[in-house]
């Protein structure tokens, strides 16, 4: 996973998947498009006026633990 965002544009982009691939863009609402990718799966989330939804301060930069799978 990826998350950028550039604060000129206020534009928060998540990339969920880093597999190259043709993508569909599908607007969910007025700030809100998702790139969907092979199988209809969700590759990335784009937010437009991010720091109108989104708590950045919070957000930036993204904390997250690798948990390990059970064997």
């Amino acid at each position: 996973m990826h998350v950028s965002y550039n604060d000129r544009t206020d534009l928060l982009y998540i990339r969920l998947d880093d597999k190259k691939q043709d993508v569909i863009n599908r607007r969910v609402s007025d700030d809100v498009v998702l790139d969907i990718g092979e199988g209809n799966k969700i590759i990335g989330i784009e937010i437009l006026d991010a720091s109108m939804h989104v708590t950045l301060d919070r957000l930036l930069p993204v904390k997250y633990k690798v948990s390990k799978a059970a064997v």
